[in-house]
C-alpha cells in the first residue's frame, strides 16, 4: 500500500469510530438504549412477527452467540424483549420482540434519526453523499466476492 492510501485508510477508521462513539453516546443520554440495544430492536422489528431465532438474530447483528446471549439476559431483565422455545426445535430459542421493546425503540427512532442527520448527512454535501454511495457500493461487492 501507498503511505496516502494507508492515510486514508486510517481517516476511515477513525471516522467511523468517530461515528460510533458521538451517536452511540447521545443515543444512550437521549434514548436511554444502547447502540447494541437498538442494534438488537431494529432487526427484531424488522423480523416477522417480531421474533427471530437466536442463531438468525446472531447472524442479522454480526454478533458472537456468547456476546448475544449476555446482552439478551439484560434486554429481558429490562422487559425489551422475551425469549420463548422454539416451536419447530426444542433446543433453539426465539427472540421475541415486547411491547415495552417496540415502544422504547418507536420512540428512539426519530432522536437516533435526528442524530444521523446532524453528525452525518449534514457534513456532506448532495455529491459527496452521491459519491460516497458509489465507493460503498464498490466496497461491498469486492468483500462479496471475498466472501
Amino acid at each position: 500500500m501507498t503511505s496516502e492510501q494507508l492515510v486514508v485508510w486510517r481517516a476511515l477508521m477513525d471516522t467511523t469510530n468517530d461515528l460510533r462513539r458521538v451517536l452511540g453516546a447521545r443515543l444512550l443520554r437521549e434514548t436511554g438504549l444502547s447502540p447494541a440495544d437498538y442494534q438488537v430492536l431494529l432487526a427484531l422489528s424488522e423480523a416477522d412477527q417480531r421474533r427471530l431465532r437466536s442463531s438468525e438474530l446472531a447472524d442479522a447483528v454480526d454478533w458472537e452467540r456468547s456476546r448475544l446471549s449476555h446482552h439478551l439476559a439484560r434486554m429481558e431483565r429490562r422487559e425489551l424483549i422475551r425469549r420463548d422455545e422454539c416451536a419447530t426445535d426444542s433446543r433453539g430459542a426465539e427472540v421475541v420482540l415486547t411491547e415495552e421493546g417496540a415502544r422504547r425503540f418507536r420512540a428512539a427512532t426519530a432522536p437516533h434519526l435526528r442524530a444521523v442527520r446532524e453528525q452525518f448527512a449534514d457534513a456532506l454535501s448532495a455529491q459527496q453523499i452521491d459519491a460516497l454511495a458509489g465507493i460503498l457500493r464498490d466496497l461491498r461487492q469486492h468483500l462479496k466476492g471475498e466472501a
